[in-house]
């Protein structure tokens, strides 16, 4: 078995003393199988419920059920895209990727979105066009279908309430499917209020909300991928504590160079350059990397060890140099 901590130390072309932890991988298979389950499970739901709504949204001359076929669509692409991405980022590192496929998740969450996003257009324009053209609506089959609706994506949210705490990529899962459920719910209520009302013009209106609610639910994620593809600090993790933390490390005189960012939806690393004014820094960076990751939710951490000495000749000491 690997050693828990192996340390290599060796003097670069800038004089550093450079202290590398590594540290033992950490295995998700367990929690990646019961995923892979609920995106298998989530897909043919959605795709049955799709097709569905279609032919009955035709059907009933329904812009709401179409619209809402059409936001269905797009989360039957965002969970098959979830689902590859998952798949990826258990793959192992190799020469040429070595930090594996973990960003294939982000790339998923953001695709997710942009299409969502996409899609909300796309009803946009239709919903205006119905409401300058009033057509007559089944609302007999639309509200029957949009309960069926509430069903599929109900149970289809409940598939991905385990782990949407720590993970982007299942939360995006998790809330699309819990808001196209609300959605489903909306359609039902117009539907109603038409057959009591006569008002054609909620089913267009009831399609402008779809869209709303698409945007609302779908901007933090777009903000949070965005932010994880260009290597911005996660979410949960404050940069401010974890420079505080280490700057308190005993023997620890400075800290600079610190990056944190994304290797995937689920996994954070960081780097840093410690300058310390003896080696007993050196000797509790196992304790330091335990505490990254115990704290802060960082498990795979780069220390770089210098001397006063040293870090007056390190080129990335300036804050404003990457």
């Amino acid at each position: 078995m690997q050693p828990q901590m192996e340390r290599l130390a060796n003097r670069d072309v800038a004089g550093h003393y450079r202290t590398r932890m590594a540290h033992p991988h950490h295995d998700h298979a367990h929690h990646g199988h019961g995923h892979d389950r609920a995106f298998a499970i989530g897909a043919v739901l959605n795709i049955g419920f799709v097709a569905a709504e279609i032919g009955f949204g035709l059907a009933a001359n329904s812009m709401a059920l179409l619209a809402d076929a059409a936001h269905n669509f797009g989360d039957v692409l965002g969970l098959l895209l979830g689902w590859g991405a998952a798949w990826l980022a258990r793959r192992p590192p190799t020469r040429r990727r070595t930090y594996g496929w973990g960003r294939s998740s982000i790339l998923a969450a953001l695709l997710n979105a942009t299409i969502l996003l996409i899609g909300v257009g796309a009803i946009g324009v239709e919903a205006v066009r119905r409401l300058l053209a009033l057509a007559p609506v089944n609302e007999g089959t639309v509200m029957l279908v949009a309960a069926a609706g509430i069903v599929v994506n109900g149970a289809t949210a409940l598939l991905f309430l385990r782990g949407r705490g720590a993970d982007i990529n299942i939360r995006a899962q998790f809330q699309h499917m819990a808001a196209d459920a609300g959605v489903s719910a909306a359609v039902v209520v117009a539907g109603l209020l038409i057959l009591m009302t006569g008002w054609l013009w909620l089913d267009p209106l009831a399609s402008l909300g779809i869209g709303v609610v698409i945007v609302v639910t779908t901007w933090g994620l777009l903000r949070e991928s965005i932010d994880l593809a260009m290597d911005a600090v996660p979410g949960g993790v404050a940069h401010d504590a974890v420079q505080h933390y280490l700057a308190s490390v005993p023997g620890v005189l400075e800290v600079h160079d610190l990056h944190i960012w994304g290797l995937s939806t689920t996994q954070t690393a960081l780097t840093a350059h410690l300058v310390t004014a003896d080696a007993s820094a050196e000797a509790r960076l196992h304790d330091v990397t335990t505490e990254l990751r115990d704290r802060f939710g960082i498990g795979h951490a780069t220390l770089q060890v210098e001397t006063d000495a040293d870090a007056e000749l390190c080129r990335l000491r300036p804050h404003n140099v990457v």
